[in-house]
């Protein structure tokens, strides 16, 4: 395998001449690099007047591996072959190296450049390349490409340092300045042939400034100065994938590159591996074209159901001087909203806060002088319940996830979860699978009443106390509505029409109660520990809704009976009509909730034994009326149920459980 290695820019703040001459304090020998013993010089050649000067160096290097290779390989010493073109009227160094030992197994080319600096001629740039290509090294293959890797790396860390040591010691003996080459004839320099611009190429009689392109200065962005002031600190391999990603993107993409903060966000994403991130990079840049993504800034308004009850906003920045995003999402109406504006415009909702998390951390990288490439959420579960879990509701957070993973990577920093209640492990497990294990890694759990206590995950290990929301108790005003229940007139009804052809027909039984009728549906457990949950909307009339568990053999045992699905049509309408007496074929083992008409109802409950468990509706007389009614409404209603493997949810997150006393009950506080 070959491995690559392109450098950002290094920017010395000396002009050029003097940058040259403390280059050339590099040789024979340089303490700086104790793998470099020592070098003669081979060739050393002028143009007519100097212009051009052209020397070669066979390098003498000490192994530095592990004695048993050194045994194998027989040698102490590698040699290197030194090439460098000085074009002084250009004021330009190019420089290649190759190996001269093992060169039949192993390849090694090094190219590098010191030239003025496009926008400062006071100052001298550097860039180089590498490749290392190991065919065949006596098996150590691996070995060898690791160590050559390692020892490359700490090289290239101390060439920087070498220059400013001996532009320093110039300055100590009293040299500041150096005349910069001028040409001493307006003829035209004859030169001679030496290879230099690559294996098997020739320089010829062309001078190199002919061929030698000079960055522009969007590649001057990317000295090593300016990643570590607006990117942050990257090893030498990190840097060198953001030159190659940015090189592959311009030869697509031309002059539309994004911005470097976006290619690392894609590089880390796939762990800076250039091809991977290269893919997911222009996938998401069609994907931002075909949508307009980049007006959206510009262009969105959002609806007045947001407005009014959307419970999440910007709220300052955390300790690290990362964008606060504040989401009450235990407060908010999730079916309301959809049913009210639709998936695609809460899409647009979350795709705009993103771009706004964008556009703070470019101005949070202004103002605190270091990199700020995430932003941090905030999200407060009080009253979070069942109602949470409407099945297209969890639909459209799963596409949302889906779709801000593959567009806005690395953008999410730390994500703090306060007052988790008892039903949020069933949230997590059904939406952690689709989120990145990397973006998993950055949640903290904080459940209780001891959330804003500093250690152990407290809000004040990131928050400033300062910054501390008013509704959790601190004093930070926000600017963040309440949330709320979105009145049903403020419903659409070509998103009712739709929901209903494309979810609720698939998931939901309707079923009608006439007076004094009674509906169950039986649901076998031989899993203890796993969570039955259910969904249902009152459509017309009033209906009581109990849980009930079997203590007795009727239609189904309670241990290895059948499961609802193997009842005959018989069992199942005597299943679903059957009166069962509390205390006598059941238990209750969630109170009864009196259910109204237009209500939503969610809940759970966790099946700790075996056995068998009773969904009930039953027609509520209206006790208002003073004589029997001649006709009788019938109450209607449309429900879905699922059990929940314990396995999904029992280990990481049954802490979460415990740290939230109280039972699972259906009441009023779970409905809409």
């Amino acid at each position: 395998m070959v491995q690559h290695y392109q450098s950002p820019v290094r920017v010395y703040k000396h002009p050029f001449a003097l940058v040259m001459l403390a280059y050339e304090r590099r040789f024979p020998t340089c303490p700086q690099i104790p793998v470099f013993v020592g070098c003669e010089v081979t060739m050393d050649e002028e143009s007519n007047g100097g212009a051009i000067r052209k020397t070669e160096r066979r390098c003498k290097l000490n192994v530095e591996a592990p004695y048993i290779l050194k045994k194998i390989i027989g040698v102490d010493f590698v040699y290197f072959i030194q090439r460098n073109v000085l074009d002084r009227r250009n004021s330009i160094l190019e420089i290649e190296a190759c190996n001269e030992s093992f060169s039949n197994r192993v390849g090694v080319v090094e190219k590098c450049k010191y030239y003025i600096h496009p926008e400062n001629p006071n100052w001298t740039c550097f860039e180089q390349t590498a490749s290392l290509d190991i065919k065949n090294f006596f098996g150590f293959e691996n070995s060898m490409e690791k160590l050559a890797m390692k020892q490359y790396a700490q090289n290239i860390a101390k060439g920087k340092e070498i220059i400013e040591y001996f532009v320093n010691q110039l300055k100590e003996e009293g040299i500041t300045y150096v005349e910069p080459w001028t040409d001493p004839s307006p003829q035209k320099d004859i030169e001679v042939d030496v290879p230099i611009k690559g294996e098997g190429e020739a320089v010829g009689n062309k001078e190199p400034d002919s061929e030698t392109k000079l960055p522009s200065s969007r590649d001057m962005q990317l000295s090593s100065d300016y990643i570590a002031r607006y990117l942050g600190k990257l090893n030498m391999m990190q840097e060198s994938r953001l030159v190659q990603l940015r090189h592959s993107i311009e030869e697509l993409r031309g002059s539309s590159v994004p911005a470097d903060a976006t290619l690392l966000r894609f590089l880390r994403a796939r762990e800076f591996s250039v091809e991977k991130a290269r893919e997911m990079l222009t996938q998401s840049l069609h994907w931002r074209k075909k949508h307009q993504v980049d007006k959206l800034l510009d262009d969105y308004e959002a609806p007045q159901v947001v407005k009014d009850y959307f419970p999440g906003g910007w709220h300052h920045f955390d300790k690290d001087g990362r964008p606060l995003y504040v989401l009450r999402l235990g407060q908010m109406d999730v079916k309301g909203l959809l049913k009210s504006i639709g998936e695609d415009e809460v899409l647009l909702l979350a795709l705009h806060v993103c771009e706004e998390g964008l556009q703070l951390m470019d101005e949070a990288t202004t103002i605190c002088g270091y990199p700020v490439s995430q932003w941090t959420l905030l999200i407060d579960l009080e009253g979070l319940n069942m109602r949470h879990l409407w099945r297209p509701g969890i639909k459209a957070l799963l596409r949302i996830i889906e779709i801000v993973e593959a567009n806005y990577p690395e953008t999410m920093g730390r994500v703090l979860i306060i007052r988790a209640p008892r039903c949020f492990p069933i949230l997590w497990t059904l939406i952690s699978t689709f989120i990145h294990e990397n973006t998993r890694n950055k949640f903290v759990f904080s459940c209780g009443t001891d959330y804003q206590e500093q250690g152990a995950g407290g809000l004040t290990d990131y928050i400033g106390q300062d910054v501390i929301p008013d509704f959790l108790g601190g004093p930070s005003e926000t600017f963040i509505v309440d949330g709320g229940v979105v009145p049903k007139q403020l419903y659409r009804l070509d998103l009712e029409v739709g929901a209903s052809t494309e979810h609720e027909h698939s998931l939901y039984q309707s079923i009608s109660l006439s007076r004094g009728q009674v509906h169950n549906v039986v649901i076998h457990c031989n899993d203890p520990g796993a969570v039955l949950t259910w969904d249902f909307d009152v459509m017309r009339h009033n209906v009581t809704f109990t849980v009930l568990r079997k203590t007795r053999n009727s239609i189904c045992d309670d241990a290895g009976g059948p499961s609802r699905s193997s009842f005959t049509n018989g069992e199942l309408d005597a299943a679903a009509t059957k009166e069962w007496k509390e205390g006598i074929d059941c238990v209750k083992v969630e109170p009864s909730v009196l259910c109204h008409d237009g209500e939503s109802i969610q809940g759970t409950h966790i099946m700790q034994v075996a056995g068998s468990y009773i969904l009930q509706w039953q027609y509520q007389e209206d006790q208002t009326e003073r004589l029997p009614a001649i006709t009788s409404h019938k109450a209607q209603l449309m429900y879905f149920h699922e059990t929940l493997p314990s396995v999904q949810y029992r280990g990481s997150m049954m802490s979460l459980q415990s740290a939230i006393s109280g039972k699972s009950i259906a009441s009023s506080s779970l409905s809409r």
